[in-house]
């Protein structure tokens, strides 16, 4: 046995974005999801994603690399906390689509997903599986989350502060 750390100890993430690790992934959707198209450039020597609401708004030379996403609050059970999950993978979409549709499963708010990651780069699949229905038992608060400050190259984290200082409106979803 070895006691210099916990047994179930890993090292905490300090991201507020959730991405796909190897295996299983399980969320829980906080708030509907945004939707828009993003595309990345250099600037400054580091690459930065620029997002639109609509397709017609991504400049004529980013339209063949441009990619279709969704974003929106998660309760990433992996790493205890709140994060923001953006998916751009279409079989995802696709399968979150018919789940979000079909009138047993319904609004993923209600519900948990997970995603299984297996394999990298273009060898990369995922599945999706949903968990029954069940109240959110983590203090899940996103109030202080504003995820369409994606289109406006800010962070979701610190958006809302400014906005409230400015006196600015911005929307909030709160469970």
């Amino acid at each position: 046995m070895n006691s210099f750390l916990p047994e179930d100890y890993k090292i905490p993430s300090t991201s507020n974005y959730m991405k796909f690790l190897e295996g299983k992934n399980k969320f829980r959707v906080l708030a509907p999801a945004t939707i828009g198209f993003e595309y990345w450039v250099d600037e400054e020597g580091k690459r930065k994603p620029v997002r639109h609401r609509d397709f017609m708004d991504v400049p004529n030379e980013f339209k063949g690399e441009c990619k279709h996403f969704w974003a929106f609050p998660v309760w990433n059970y992996n790493e205890g906390k709140v994060q923001i999950l953006e998916i751009t993978q279409k079989g995802i979409m696709a399968t979150m689509t018919v789940l979000s549709l079909d009138e047993e499963w319904g609004n993923p708010t209600g519900y948990d997903i997970i995603v299984t990651r297996e394999g990298s780069g273009l060898e990369t699949e995922y599945s999706v599986v949903p968990v029954p229905h069940k109240e959110l038992e983590e203090n899940a608060d996103i109030s202080g989350v504003n995820v369409e400050a994606l289109f406006d190259g800010e962070d979701p984290f610190e958006a809302v502060e400014s906005k409230e200082m400015s006196g600015g409106d911005f929307m909030e979803y709160t469970k």
